[in-house]
């Protein structure tokens, strides 16, 4: 058998998508003429209406990045008490709770989409509980229809941490269309970026209106100021260069289509390895990420020895997600955060590995990673 020799430069877990510095060099020049740096100015208005038209959402607001956009939806739908959220996630999703002094109670997640579980929700309803905070993780869309009927049921918010989802449809409805609001990052390392920046996508034109009033210190007009907001505003060279990469979007799509598709008949037959889980046929994926769970048992080598052991070869994956955000310790006391509540969280926080994805890799650059990663089994 031939020796796997490591990659000659760093493979790392994801890469920017840059556009041409032509393109932002032109898009500056516009900009140096208006003498307009923030506040409303031209880029940020068109990329306000282009990205409403991408995403296919009635109203769109941008924000510096999408932990301050998170942060002003609470607000915005002036939560209190409690939220149930998902301890599967990025650290931002529970800490806008806390900065808006919401305690956060954890659900367990499914076992097959890694999401919230929509089954284990109304067990955790107490009359404190002001809102559901879900996350499509990776991309892949929540139980979005159950999530709804048991938040009419209770009379519950319902909001989506979507950084991970731009682009994702259900059966050709943008996946902002769901819940009360939800949060798109555009932090460079998504599939979609301002270089950092981030949005909040609703449907109620006035709950727009008080998240526009809250993202800039609540001003109202030159003399009023209505409530205490702070500054999430997004400016206009990160404006600009997020118009440019609307135009990069598709194409990067499909190439990371192409390499999940590499992936996915590499790896679907290595027992101990656990792919990313299918979609329904009326759901349009992003492919972002692209995540495999090691379960060491049958692998036969745990996914700690996977990832430091891919180094060797030159390759950078990430333990998406762990810790967990209940493992945390400004978390860990809470009575929700006890591994008993979360055995699926448990199990797959301790399993999940983010391979590379990004479109500047090659068909044989996948291949090889699959087969260093084939070569680590027991």
């Amino acid at each position: 058998m031939k020796t796997l020799e490591p990659f000659d430069k760093i493979i790392f877990v994801t890469r920017p998508v840059f556009p041409t510095i032509e393109e932002v060099t032109e898009k500056l020049q516009d900009i140096w003429n208006s003498k307009w740096l923030t506040n409303n100015g031209p880029q940020h208005t068109m990329l306000e209406r282009e990205l409403k038209n991408f995403l296919k959402v009635p109203h769109l607001s941008l924000f510096n990045n999408g932990t301050i956009a998170l942060m002003v939806a609470c607000q915005s739908l002036r939560l209190s008490g409690s939220v149930i959220t998902t301890p599967f996630t990025f650290a931002a999703t529970p800490h806008v709770l806390s900065w808006n002094n919401i305690t956060p109670i954890f659900c367990d997640i499914d076992a097959e989409t890694m999401n919230i579980d929509a089954e284990k929700i109304e067990s955790m309803i107490t009359p404190q509980t002001t809102a559901i905070l879900a996350v499509h993780v990776f991309g892949t869309p929540c139980d979005v229809e159950k999530i709804q009927e048991i938040a009419d049921r209770y009379g519950l918010r319902v909001i989506y941490d979507a950084a991970h989802a731009f682009g994702v449809e259900i059966d050709n409805q943008g996946i902002g269309n769901f819940g009360d609001v939800s949060m798109f990052s555009f932090h460079a390392t998504k599939l979609y970026h301002t270089v950092e920046g981030g949005a909040l996508v609703m449907k109620n034109e006035h709950v727009k209106q008080r998240i526009d009033l809250l993202k800039n210190f609540g001003i109202k007009n030159e003399e009023e100021v209505v409530m205490p907001g702070i500054n999430g505003k997004l400016d206009e060279v990160r404006a600009a260069v997020g118009r440019i990469m609307l135009n990069y979007v598709d194409g990067e799509r499909q190439k990371r289509f192409l390499l999940k598709k590499i992936y996915d008949e590499e790896l679907s037959d290595v027992e101990g390895l656990k792919l990313m889980p299918r979609c329904a046929a009326d759901v349009k994926l992003n492919y972002q990420y692209y995540v495999v769970r090691v379960d060491e048992k049958i692998f036969g080598r745990s996914r700690d020895f996977v990832h430091d052991e891919f180094k060797n070869f030159n390759v950078y994956t990430r333990k998406y997600f762990h810790p967990l955000c209940s493992e945390y310790t400004c978390y860990r006391q809470l009575n929700s955060s006890s591994p008993a509540n979360l055995p699926a969280a448990n199990v797959i926080g301790r399993q999940v590995l983010s391979l590379p994805m990004y479109g500047d890799l090659t068909e044989d650059d996948v291949r090889k990673i699959c087969a260093i990663l084939k070569s680590f089994r027991r």
